[in-house]
């Protein structure tokens, strides 16, 4: 099993110097050799394989490009690699058309391959050894239990530098069986709702930070482009999107363990998001919450940790069904109506409580 551990980096000068040269490489080549497979193609109607293209690499581009060599020769290789698989989803799985890389893209990375014990993380020290930078000073805060496969250096829109070390392990994260099965709704005001009746509150973190980031955009949009003040305030953007996004997966994160921790069977909607924010009035609500990030990590930890995650229908009508005698309440349709009496065996339901019951039932009709 394949896992990642993503550590801050701390380079000096020099290294930073480094670091953005083999940005501006790794853009270099993948735009040259997308060129060179797009005028391929026009003329032959055939196209190079990502070996043939390395090897053109390391005999052409070298050649005439000598400051290529300069930098680590894996980030070219692996740059190379990745234009092949954006070429191969274009075909095989109908998705967009590789584009060129912009200088203007204010988040980087290039991925380096482990050889020779080339990447080493020192945790008694706080410092990872990197191909071409030597030590880095980082902040170690958790324990590779396996062995390192590929390491990704990344700069962040606010400036900050990143590593993201891939490594091979043994799955022994597995929690002891539990009985326990719930059921989750996913929603606006509250972010989770479940089976049992417990509310995870919703942070609504953009909002609250949505009068700081007009305030500053507002500034922002005031100063000539390109200028000192021009950069500042474009990072202090950055620097609060950076905030927003560390606050709401913080949650994420810890709901989503808790939910892992405390249930063997945990059943949830097939949410199709991007219909959903066609939606213009619950658009930036429902991007805020993140919903498919919630069960992005409850799809991987539930891997992990030995758990079952079962997702029922879209269309499910699991807010207009009662749990208790499945008579369909279709006026429940309208999101105004937060409780509701079943006209056939009178019990109240709360909106969303019910919900989460209806779909841990039908969760469990599909399992068995």
């Amino acid at each position: 099993m394949l896992k990642t551990n993503k550590y801050r980096l701390y380079p000096n000068n020099e290294q930073i110097m480094i670091i953005n040269k083999t940005f501006g490489c790794v853009r270099f080549v993948y735009n040259k050799m997308l060129k060179f497979q797009q005028d391929m193609y026009s003329q032959t109607l055939e196209s190079f394989s990502k070996y043939d293209c390395n090897n053109w690499c390391n005999h052409v581009f070298k050649e005439e490009y000598p400051w290529l060599r300069e930098i680590d020769k894996f980030s070219l290789t692996n740059a190379i690699y990745n234009l092949d698989n954006a070429y191969r989803k274009f075909f095989k799985e109908d998705s967009g058309f590789p584009k060129f890389k912009s200088k203007k893209n204010n988040h980087e990375s290039y991925t380096t391959n482990y050889t020779n014990n080339n990447i080493v993380v020192d945790y008694d020290n706080n410092y990872i050894k990197l191909p071409k930078l030597g030590l880095v000073k980082a902040k170690v805060h958790r324990i590779l239990n396996g062995k390192i496969k590929n390491a990704t250096i990344s700069r962040a829109p606010s400036g900050k530098y990143f590593v993201s070390v891939t490594y091979e392990c043994n799955n022994n994260d597995v929690l002891p069986i539990t009985n326990k099965q719930i059921g989750i709704d996913l929603g606006i005001k509250d972010l989770v709702i479940t089976s049992d009746g417990v509310k995870y509150e919703n942070p609504h973190t953009l909002k609250y930070y949505q009068s700081r980031l007009k305030k500053l955009q507002r500034k922002l949009s005031k100063k000539k482009k390109g200028s000192n003040n021009y950069n500042k305030f474009k990072k202090k953007i950055a620097i609060c999107h950076e905030k927003i996004t560390n606050i709401r997966k913080d949650n994420l994160h810890k709901i989503s363990r808790r939910l892992i921790n405390e249930n063997q069977v945990i059943v949830t909607e097939d949410l199709r998001v991007f219909n959903m924010v066609k939606n213009h009035n619950l658009a930036l609500s429902i991007t805020d919450a993140s919903f498919g990030e919630l069960i992005r990590q409850l799809e991987y930890k539930s891997t992990w940790y030995g758990r079952t995650l079962i997702k029922i229908d879209t269309f499910y009508p699991s807010s207009q069904l009662c749990h208790v005698c499945g008579y369909q309440f279709k006026e429940a349709k309208d999101l105004s109506i937060r409780n509701w009496t079943c006209p056939n065996c009178h019990t109240l339901h709360d909106r969303d409580i019910n919900a989460a019951k209806n779909i841990l039932q039908e969760g469990l009709r599909t399992l068995s």
